[in-house]
């Protein structure tokens, strides 16, 4: 067997979040993908970096490029950091992914660093100048000849808009043959709204793999929006608003499209609520088809631009959404949907909720609530029997959203802003909404290879979800007879 290319993992190591992955071509050229935070409780493998932490705790003297996968928060959120630290090197991302990055990377240092508009600015300006757009399925070369020579390529990985896996291709000094090495970044599952589901690679040598559901087949994904509408319609009977946390790019858009379509089955002809409306102190629940005057809240800045430059990127959508907007519809931006900017118009809007018994869903930033307008939705409603929190992904160890799941059904309480809630409101978890691969795909990813890796080393997922996911890959290649082995860095 070759010897395959070192690795070191500074994040997503041994949780899922922190995605930070250095490969060396030799001692002197390596490149880092991604550079993202820490969410929760978890830590680099050292300790020293953590959602409290945020600098950057190892060498990049040998760096000489960051490759973005996607723009995912724990993906690209240290950025700022990275180029604090003496990052002088080209950030390399697909095209989507080079439209909505400086989006991310804006807010990331507003939240970070300094909110002072002209700093922002400049900020933005240096970050732009490094970002290079890379088609997909186009070969980059990183370094020519002489030996080494690497060369890059991505290719669509269906997670969000804009999300890639990294194939790259290496020939070191020494070595007849080029190596293939591949990073999967976080991978897509079938029928996700708006993306095309990924493919695997033609062959890899070594494949560094995310286990981030590792351990899980997900509900069906073809009936999942026909779930969401019963689900709200159930909730709704309460005469309360459902509470939906939602990362700001990705989730959010498959909800709105998925929210779009269930309101276009039902529509009717009544007319609809306004902004103006429903922020109207006066104003009385109408009665009829919940659907047809139901507000449908997007209470999110972030998630609003986000949303907007998804529009912009409609010739990367998939045929069904294109067939869509070619019909007279817009799928991200329809009458029933409120959008809320401003902290004044935030504030007034859950005071309303919390005072009237009008039937509201509500789409708040962030995923895992450990921030973002959904926490004061949470503070001022989550002991009110009438409204209902909805989980449509991923809530990591040591988030509010973890803890809200692990206790609310228990009749527990969380702490918000050092204050006890009781969690009096329901608790719902809907599956099949997850942008990650399930253990199926994970293992198609691998096996639908024609040359299938000397290596797979499982990162980004929890411990069992890793165990789970090497016996399934290891049991493929028994079955064919393949010599490869599954590792878990330790």
């Amino acid at each position: 067997m070759q010897q395959l290319a070192k690795v070191i993992h500074h994040g997503a190591k041994n949780g899922v979040t922190g995605s930070c992955h250095q490969i060396f071509i030799d001692a002197d050229t390596s490149f880092l993908i991604d550079c993202g935070l820490f969410q929760g409780a978890e830590t680099s493998p050292e300790g020293r970096a953590s959602s409290e932490q945020l600098e950057i705790e190892f060498d990049i003297s040998t760096v000489k490029a960051l490759i973005v996968t996607h723009v995912h928060i724990d993906h690209v959120g240290r950025i700022p950091y990275l180029l604090a630290a003496g990052f002088k090197g080209p950030i390399i991302c697909s095209e989507p992914s080079a439209k909505l990055l400086p989006v991310v990377l804006e807010d990331a240092f507003k939240l970070g660093v300094s909110r002072d508009q002209h700093l922002v600015e400049q900020y933005i300006q240096l970050v732009s100048k490094r970002i290079i757009a890379l088609p997909y399925n186009q070969w980059l070369p990183m370094l020519k000849a002489p030996l080494p020579t690497v060369n890059i390529r991505l290719q669509r990985a269906g997670h969000i808009l804009g999300s890639a896996f990294i194939e790259l291709e290496i020939q070191a000094a020494g070595q007849k043959t080029k190596q293939r090495v591949v990073f999967s970044g976080d991978l897509g599952a079938p029928y996700a709204p708006i993306l095309s589901a990924p493919k695997p690679a033609y062959r890899a040598d070594l494949v560094i793999l995310e286990s981030t559901y590792g351990d899980r087949q997900h509900a069906s994904r073809k009936d999942r929006r026909q779930r969401l509408q019963t689900m709200i319609e159930h909730a709704l009977r309460d005469q309360g608003t459902v509470l939906i946390p939602a990362f700001s790019i990705g989730r959010t858009q498959e909800l709105l499209y998925e929210l779009e379509d269930i309101v276009h089955r039902n529509r009717c002809q009544t007319c609809l609520t306004s902004s103006s409306d429903l922020l109207n102190e006066g104003d009385k629940p109408k009665h009829g088809s919940v659907w047809h005057d139901i507000p449908i809240i997007l209470d999110s800045p972030l998630a609003s631009r986000f949303t907007q430059v998804y529009g912009q990127l409609q010739s990367y959508w998939d045929k069904e959404a294109q067939q869509r907007v070619n019909k007279g519809r817009n799928p991200l931006d329809f009458k029933q949907l409120i959008t809320i900017d401003s902290h004044a118009d935030h504030q007034r809007m859950v005071q309303h909720l919390v005072k009237t018994a009008r039937p509201a869903i509500v789409i708040a930033g962030g995923g895992m609530c450990s921030g973002g307008r959904i926490v004061n939705y949470l503070e001022a409603m989550l002991d009110d029997p009438r409204h209902n929190v909805l989980f449509v992904g991923y809530q990591a160890n040591g988030t509010l959203g973890s803890q809200i799941q692990k206790y609310g059904p228990r009749g527990g309480y969380v702490e918000i802003n050092r204050k006890r809630i009781d969690i009096r409101a329901e608790i719902t978890t809907l599956g099949g909404y997850s942008a990650h691969a399930d253990q199926a795909s994970l293992v198609r990813f691998i096996t639908g290879m024609r040359k299938w890796p000397q290596q797979v080393r499982l990162i980004h997922g929890e411990t069992r979800a890793k165990e789970a996911l090497r016996e399934k890959i290891l049991a493929a290649y028994a079955v064919k007879g393949h010599q490869g082995e599954v590792v878990i860095p330790s």
